[in-house]
């Protein structure tokens, strides 16, 4: 081959403008011994082409069977499904509430004793989330000294 058209055919080629067959005969070009010297550095690039074809994966692959653990787990979420129905049931039935108590007071001194502790309750839990946001405040105070803005 002419050392002029192998040339050309380079240059197309890391244009990626050529086909198969100019590239097949870079490659034929490429593997005869009397490769012009300048030319030398893509030896390696068309080489691996033919290395590449020779190179066989030799080791057996083995494929394990989903279906048998996909049998197990339906098994396991079927038990698990009646076990959490049946645990529903159970606890619903110990937990019934008569109907005559339905959280009502007929004696009003009662309803507000009730109320004011449902109330006391709610105010000790607010007030500790508010000394939790206290902390953060003093957080963000301090970060913004280190690193102010």
């Amino acid at each position: 081959m002419e050392l002029i058209k192998v040339e050309i055919l380079l240059e197309k080629y890391f244009q990626a403008e050529t086909t198969i067959a100019e590239e097949k005969e870079l490659r034929n070009y490429f593997s005869a011994p009397n490769v012009a010297p300048h030319l030398e550095k893509y030896k390696a690039i068309f080489g691996f082409y033919t290395q590449a074809k020779q190179q066989e994966f030799s080791q057996e692959i083995t494929l394990k069977s989903k279906k048998n653990k996909t049998i197990w787990f339906s098994v396991a979420a079927t038990i698990v499904l009646f076990l959490g129905i049946g645990v529903f049931f159970m606890v619903n039935k110990n937990m019934q509430i008569p109907q005559n108590e339905l959280g009502s007071y007929d004696n009003p001194e009662i309803a507000f004793k009730e109320t004011q502790k449902a109330l006391a309750l709610l105010s000790t839990n607010v007030n500790v989330g508010l000394e939790s946001v206290m902390y953060v405040q003093e957080y963000e105070n301090a970060k913004n000294k280190v690193f102010k803005k």
